[in-house]
């Protein structure tokens, strides 16, 4: 009897990695994904960018609304503000790779006009795209990975990860077989949401100094 399932009702991106290549491999594959069911309403695979000896790789939660139309991670309001952030710290964007722990954006529609507001992933749906995020960190082998926001923490260590507990310290961890060094922060999406303006500069001021962490661990 031929099954009917849908590829994307296994929850796991593992059947569309490539059997070899770098980053471009990767790439081409990541655009046929249907490991998981936000392939159908995002409009395209996001996939990460930045050079495969890229000394620190950024890793946030998922495109949002700029990022799916345009194809590119972090080209929206956060990715602007982390860019700031950044130099700020000291970290030159072209020592970064930038990527995602779900490649594809995970929304709800809204008024006006069918507005799509972002929707957190589950820990299903990232672990389903979790083989993407793990080629990723094989084929850079960065030195350091700066965790953006409590997704990205529970993508790559597990889902007791609290931003609060581990933010702004050089971690050690063994990831998928090799050690690995991180250092934790808060989304930049997540400064953009503080209440006013008082908030907005400590949360800001708080995202600067993690980054100023990893930044003294490169050098």
């Amino acid at each position: 009897m031929v099954s009917t399932k849908a590829p994307e009702d296994a929850y796991t991106a593992e059947p569309f990695l490539p059997e070899r290549g770098g980053l471009p491999a990767l790439r081409r594959a990541a655009a046929e994904c249907r490991g998981c069911p936000l392939h159908r309403d995002a409009t395209q695979t996001v996939f990460g960018a930045g050079t495969a000896n890229a000394r620190v790789m950024l890793v946030g939660e998922q495109p949002g609304d700029q990022e799916d139309r345009q194809g590119k991670p972090f080209v929206g309001p956060a990715g602007r503000l982390l860019d700031r952030a950044l130099a700020e710290a000291g970290i030159d964007p072209a020592d970064a790779y930038v990527t995602n722990a779900v490649k594809h954006f995970k929304f709800t529609r809204a008024e006006p006009r069918k507005r799509r507001i972002h929707k957190a992933p589950t820990l299903r749906e990232m672990t389903a795209c979790g083989p993407w995020l793990a080629a990723e960190l094989a084929v850079v082998e960065p030195e350091l990975i700066v965790l953006l926001g409590a997704s990205a923490g529970k993508a790559l260590l597990g889902s007791s990860f609290r931003v609060g507990e581990a933010r702004g310290a050089v971690l050690e961890r063994e990831i998928h077989g090799r050690a690995e060094k991180l250092v934790a922060t808060v989304h930049p999406s997540s400064v953009l949401r503080a209440q006013d303006d008082a908030d907005r500069k400590a949360a800001y001021e708080g995202l600067v100094s993690d980054l100023k962490v990893a930044a003294r661990a490169l050098s």
